[in-house]
Order: structure tokens, then C-alpha cells, then sequence
């Protein structure tokens, strides 16, 4: 009798330690997820929208020729707009890689808060031009 409570007592605390760990895993496991929790106040939004506005003005000053594309774009129906766009990221790929740096987090809000900032009439160039 003795051996056999023995082993039911070790089978239970296998049971009982073996809930533990799942749960601690578990816990490991979510608690990037809820750490990573996007911040979708009015005021995040809006500093996210201002801080990448700032930086999109400051960039396109400093490269004139982007600025001409964007610009040129946007006077485009779309099927020439699209091709412009297309065009000048291939022939800049630094130049398109660092502005699509600067537009990812417009993106990125737009996606976990499900909140629309950039104008509708431009989503599809910023769709085409971020990717």
C-alpha cells in the first residue's frame, strides 16, 4: 500500500508541478503581448501624426528631388502616379527606404488602432509607396 500511495503522491505533484510551468510559460509568453499593447490615446495619435509630419517636412526640404515626385504624383491621375512612385524608388532605393522609415509608423498606427491618418485620397499611395 505504502508503494502505491508513494506513486500516486509523485503523480500528483507531476500533475500539480506540471500546471505550474505551463502557466509560467503562459505567462512568459503573454506578457510581451500585453507589454507591446499599442497605445491608441488621442494624444499618442496625434503626437505619433505631428512627429512623423515633422519629420516627413524636414526630410522632403532636404531632398528636393523626392519633394518634385511627390508633388508631380499627386497632379497624376493614378495608373502615371503609381508609376512615378514606382520609378523613383527604384532609381532611389536609399532615398525610398529611408522615407518609408519615416511613414511606418503612420502605418503602424493605422493598423493596431485601426484609426485613418493619412487622407483617404493618398491612402493608396502611401498602400504603394510603404508597401
Amino acid at each position: 500500500m505504502k508503494i502505491a500511495e508513494a506513486a500516486r503522491t509523485r503523480r500528483t505533484l507531476g500533475i500539480c508541478l506540471g500546471a505550474i510551468t505551463a502557466g509560467l510559460a503562459s505567462a512568459v509568453i503573454a506578457a510581451p503581448a500585453a507589454i507591446a499593447a499599442p497605445d491608441c490615446s488621442q494624444d499618442n495619435i496625434d503626437a505619433t501624426v505631428a512627429t512623423a509630419q515633422g519629420q516627413i517636412q524636414g526630410y522632403l526640404a532636404s531632398h528636393p528631388a523626392g519633394q518634385k515626385m511627390l508633388m508631380t504624383a499627386a497632379m497624376q491621375p493614378r495608373a502615371q502616379a503609381s508609376q512615378t512612385l514606382q520609378a523613383y524608388a527604384q532609381a532611389n532605393p536609399q532615398e525610398y527606404q529611408e522615407f518609408t522609415g519615416i511613414l511606418a509608423p503612420l502605418g503602424t498606427l493605422q493598423k493596431q488602432c485601426g484609426v485613418q491618418v493619412i487622407p483617404p485620397q493618398y491612402q493608396w499611395a502611401f498602400d504603394q509607396f510603404v508597401g
